[in-house]
């Protein structure tokens, strides 16, 4: 499996890696098939300004690699900007993924929209277009429909 420069130059030397004390917004995703663990902290000033984002994963290359371009995409940019940074633009942004490793950038995805979801409950706001997350992105998957 062979992962782009992108993919390894953050997997190597990831952005925004660590906590915020007294995050505006926290969200942890995981992914329970493959283990991945990702946790992403957001400082959000009064204008609705992601100030600032740190990151902690617990996963593979990928995972690592994805959860730091996703706060690379968000930093600096509106509660409502970093609502569509889709998990193909993180891919994209990484100069694509293999097909396994795809889901690393849902995670992401996931993880914002978790974090997202976080501030807007502590603030008591409605960010539009905002879904509840999940906590495990393939929690709709195993469950059979009756």
């Amino acid at each position: 499996m062979a992962y782009s420069e992108k993919v390894m130059e953050h997997f190597t030397n990831p952005r925004n890696m660590g906590e915020i004390d007294n995050p505006s917004g926290v969200g942890t995703v995981g992914n329970a098939q493959c283990g991945d663990i990702m946790r992403v902290y957001f400082d959000i000033d009064n204008a609705g300004i992601i100030r600032d984002v740190k990151f902690k994963t617990f996963g593979c290359a990928a995972a690592v690699a994805t959860s730091s371009m996703a706060t690379e995409l968000v930093k600096g940019k509106t509660v409502q900007e970093a609502l569509t940074v889709t998990n193909k633009a993180v891919c994209e942004a990484l100069d694509g993924l293999p097909p396994i490793k795809v889901h690393c950038s849902l995670l992401a995805e996931e993880a914002i929209h978790a974090a997202l979801w976080d501030y807007a409950e502590k603030n008591n706001i409605v960010i539009e277009g905002l879904k509840k997350p999940k906590s495990d992105i393939h929690e709709d998957e195993d469950e059979e429909d009756y």
